[in-house]
């Protein structure tokens, strides 16, 4: 049997393996139009390769992913987090999962994940093409006919589409072609800009817990927030992006959010802290001491922003400068204009609707023979390993089907 498998990603790699794996007679080909394989491996988790998140509860663990979170939770059972991990480390790569429940391999580098990847192709014979462009198919006398880019066509039996996601709604356009539904393709994970705002000149300050909310939406998010010289980062900013993603592509990237520095202390809780260090603390310079766990030049920033003078000292302090701070604390607006994508992960929310796909096989309803993975799915996760997971379970499935007699 002949299978082409057009990407060379993740999931078309994890696709590619397991068809070959079904029989040692088929003639499996990867197709992949740059001339570089796994290129998104390489560059993910910072160069290290986030390779799925710790294993949950499935629902918990499909809760992760704003677009397609029914259609994972029902083919997690075929190939979840538990069995990715399972499948690396049977072949050699050693994976340690972090404080956050992201797992990485023991070495720090997703290089450890490609030539995993690699090196099964080849034990299973998988052919790979570089600046091979898979450009349309045509069913013909019983096989599926495909046409590349140097204009030279092949028959084969069976085709997994595993391309990756498409930031352009053109992109998609062969796949209309082909009579399926295509959900338009707009940004996720994305940082937020925040231009000629003062605070970028604090960038590289974090804070471990902030709950960001969008005004005039119902999107909020708790998490670690990074300031930098554009705006704002960090894992509560690009969560939120994704959970947002075609709300503030509506809104065109111009939006305000509302910042709660110290989203692990409630309101009640700062405003008696901080009142009782008039008393405990009346002397103290407000300047040099919050009573609280924050970096000394966002918390000054915080004090000037609130109209207080940072030589006062917390005995000198009104209730109504207390009330001025509580408020610029917990609830600072920030005018946003415009995103930035995360390092080179681009991630996109949308792309060939799930109702096109057959859950059990991920094979095209419409298209027998043809079957569709990954990122080109409607389907995307937050950071944490959820998108890779999406791609070796999607691929597992596919190419078990496509693989089998």
């Amino acid at each position: 049997m002949k299978i082409l498998v057009a990407g060379g990603g993740a999931a078309g790699f994890m696709a590619a393996i397991t068809a070959a794996q079904q029989s040692p007679d088929h003639h499996v080909v990867i197709a992949e139009k740059s001339n570089q394989t796994l290129s998104k491996v390489l560059i993910s988790g910072g160069g290290r390769c986030n390779v799925t998140h710790q294993p949950l509860d499935f629902v918990e663990f499909s809760g992760n992913y704003p677009r397609g979170s029914r259609f994972i939770k029902k083919i997690l059972h075929e190939f979840g987090p538990e069995d990715t991990i399972k499948w690396f480390e049977q072949k050699g790569v050693k994976l340690k999962v972090e404080s956050d429940g992201r797992v990485f391999p023991v070495s720090d580098k997703s290089e450890s994940i490609i030539r995993c990847l690699r090196d099964q192709a080849a034990k299973y014979r998988i052919q790979i093409r570089h600046k091979y462009n898979f450009i349309c198919c045509e069913f013909k006398s019983g096989s599926w006919e495909v046409t590349f880019n140097d204009d030279t066509t092949e028959h084969y039996d069976r085709i997994i589409l595993a391309m990756g996601g498409f930031h352009k709604s053109v992109a998609y356009d062969l796949f209309r072609g082909m009579g399926l539904k295509v959900n338009e393709p707009v940004p996720s994970l994305f940082t937020f800009n925040s231009p000629a705002n003062p605070i970028t000149e604090l960038q590289g300050i974090s804070v471990p817990q902030a709950r960001i909310r969008i005004e005039g939406s119902k999107l909020d998010w708790c998490g670690p927030l990074l300031i930098t010289h554009w705006g704002f980062s960090g894992p509560a900013v690009l969560k939120l992006s994704a959970w947002g993603a075609r709300w503030l592509a509506e809104r065109k990237y111009e939006f305000i959010i509302f910042i709660n520095w110290v989203a692990n202390i409630s309101e009640s809780e700062l405003r008696a802290l901080w009142i009782g260090l008039r008393d405990s603390k009346s002397q103290a310079t407000i300047g040099n001491y919050s009573g609280i766990a924050m970096p000394g030049r966002l918390w000054k920033y915080l004090i000037t922003n609130s109209g207080i003078n940072l030589e006062s000292r917390w005995a000198e302090l009104s209730n109504k400068a207390i009330e001025s701070l509580i408020n610029t604390v917990i609830r600072q607006p920030h005018k946003i204009s415009g995103k930035k994508t995360f390092k080179e992960e681009f991630v996109t929310c949308g792309g060939i609707d799930l109702s096109e796909i057959n859950h059990q096989t991920m094979e095209c309803k419409k298209l027998p023979g043809i079957y569709i993975v990954g990122e080109l799915l409607d389907i995307d996760g937050i950071t944490g390993g959820f998108n890779f997971q999406n791609a070796w379970t999607t691929g597992y499935i596919a190419g078990k089907s496509a693989g089998s007699l």
